[in-house]
C-alpha cells in the first residue's frame, strides 16, 4: 500500500474539512486540539453591503470555512465596492498584526502593492477574491498570494454569448454596456462582454459607472431609464455589476418596456435579479459562486498560515442562470449558499 507523507495527509485533511463545510455549513467546528486554523486571526473585504445580494453568499462561504477549520476570528470588512476605502481597511487589518488578510483588486496591483509587500514583510499572508491583482500574484505567490474569483474577461465573453443566443441578437444592433471600465483588472468583465458583443456586429455604447452608482445601485436607475428611452432602438443592455443587475428590470418597466424587449446580461444572483429572472426582465446572469470566493480565500489563508503553502488560483466561474434555470437554484440563494 503506497505510504502518504505527512504533507499529503495534512492537505488531505484540509480540504476534506473544506468540503465538509461547502455541503454542511452548518456542521460542527472541528475539535481544538486538531483544529488546522487554530491560531489563525484573518480580515477579509467582503466588498459590498453586510447581506446584501452581491455579498451574501461570500459572508456565508467564509464564515463555514472558518467554522469547519477552526480558525479563531474571522473579521469582515465592508466596503460599499469604493475602492478607496479597501486601501483604508488594508491598513487597518494591517495595524491588527492577523494572520491573514483578504484583499478585492478593485483599487488595482499599483494602489496594493507597497501595502501588500509591507504586511509580507511583516508575516503576514495577504491573498485575493473576487477581483485580480495579476502582477501581485505573480510577485507574491510564494508567499500565499492566491486568487478565488472569476476570469473576468472570459466572464464578461460568457454574458455576451449568452446574451445573443437568448435576444437572437445579430449584427447592426444596438447595445449598451454599463460598468466599470476605468477600474483597473476589474474592467475585464465589462470589456470582454462588450468586445464580445461587437464582434458579433452589434453597435455598442460603452457607458461608465459613477462611483455614487457603484456604491448605491439605485443612482442609476433614472439615468438608466433616460438613456433607454432616448434610444428606442435599443436591443441589449449588459453589465458585470451584481448591484446594476439587480436594477435593471425597474429600470426597463421605467421606460415603458416588456421583458423580452431589451435583452438583458448581468452577473449575480441578488432577490431583484432573481425577481428579473423569473419576470423574463433578465436574460441571463453570470453566476461567479460568492460561496466558493469567500470559502477559498479562508482556507488559503489556513495552509499558508499553518503550512506555508503558496497561492491557489481558482477560477469561480462556472457559468450562467437563466429564467428556465433559476427555479432550482432559489432556495440555496435564500440560503446564503449561491
Amino acid at each position: 500500500m503506497k505510504q502518504l507523507t505527512v504533507k499529503q495527509l495534512t492537505t488531505r485533511k484540509l480540504f476534506a474539512a473544506a468540503a465538509l463545510a461547502a455541503v454542511a455549513a452548518g456542521a460542527a467546528p472541528a475539535a481544538a486540539e486538531d483544529a488546522p486554523g487554530k491560531g489563525v486571526t484573518i480580515y477579509m473585504q467582503m466588498g459590498g453591503n453586510p447581506g446584501d445580494g452581491t455579498t451574501l453568499a461570500r459572508q456565508t462561504g467564509a464564515a463555514a470555512a472558518a467554522k469547519a477549520l477552526g480558525v479563531d476570528r474571522l473579521n469582515a470588512q465592508f466596503s460599499a465596492w469604493a475602492p478607496e476605502k479597501m486601501i483604508e481597511q488594508f491598513k487597518q487589518a494591517l495595524a491588527a498584526k492577523p494572520s491573514c488578510i483578504v484583499i478585492m483588486g478593485h483599487p488595482g496591483s499599483d494602489a496594493f502593492k507597497d501595502l501588500v509587500k509591507q504586511a509580507v514583510e511583516q508575516g503576514v499572508v495577504v491573498t485575493d477574491g473576487n477581483s485580480p491583482l495579476s502582477p501581485l500574484a505573480k510577485e507574491f505567490g510564494p508567499a500565499g498570494f492566491g486568487y478565488a474569483g472569476v476570469d473576468l474577461y472570459q466572464g464578461g465573453v460568457l454574458t455576451a454569448q449568452n446574451m445573443i443566443a437568448a435576444g437572437h441578437l445579430k449584427a447592426g444592433d444596438e447595445a449598451m454596456v454599463y460598468g466599470v471600465f476605468s477600474q483597473a483588472e476589474r474592467g475585464l468583465s465589462e470589456k470582454g462582454l462588450a468586445d464580445t458583443l461587437e464582434k458579433a456586429g452589434l453597435k455598442v455604447d460603452r457607458l461608465e459607472i459613477t462611483q455614487e452608482a457603484n456604491s448605491d445601485a439605485s443612482l442609476a436607475v433614472p439615468v438608466l431609464a433616460a438613456y433607454v428611452q432616448a434610444h428606442p432602438n435599443l436591443k441589449a443592455i449588459g453589465t458585470q455589476h451584481g448591484g446594476i443587475t439587480g436594477i435593471l428590470a425597474e429600470v426597463l418597466k421605467k421606460a415603458g418596456k416588456k421583458p423580452g424587449e431589451v435583452t438583458v446580461g448581468g452577473i449575480d444572483l441578488g432577490p431583484a435579479t432573481i425577481d428579473g429572472l423569473k419576470s423574463g426582465y433578465v436574460s441571463a446572469t453570470l453566476d461567479q459562486l460568492l460561496y466558493l470566493q469567500g470559502f477559498i480565500p479562508v482556507l488559503q489563508c489556513v495552509l499558508t498560515a499553518k503550512y506555508k503553502m503558496p497561492g491557489i488560483n481558482v477560477n469561480t466561474g462556472a457559468g450562467v442562470v437563466t429564467p428556465k434555470t433559476i427555479g432550482a437554484l432559489v432556495q440555496l440563494i435564500d440560503a446564503g449558499i449561491r
